[in-house]
């Protein structure tokens, strides 16, 4: 969120929640999708969960180090 700040037009967040308690990690990633819409910024999340990738709108996949 505090990346935010600036009003970035594109935000790249690598596993955001991967360290913090399913609580936290809820609340961080709701803020950044509220943001996100809000500001019209660009969000780039890098996730290894699945459940957080649907609620993108748009996916990719590297599987073999290759874009699937």
């Amino acid at each position: 969120a505090r990346a935010f700040v600036t009003e970035p037009p594109l935000l790249f967040a690598d596993e955001p929640t991967g360290s913090l308690d399913a609580a936290t990690g809820e609340a961080v990633i709701q803020l950044m999708f509220e943001l996100n819409r809000e500001r019209g910024s660009t969000l780039v999340l890098v996730t290894h969960d699945p459940a957080m990738a649907a609620r993108c709108g748009r996916t990719l996949t590297i599987a073999a180090g290759r874009l699937a």
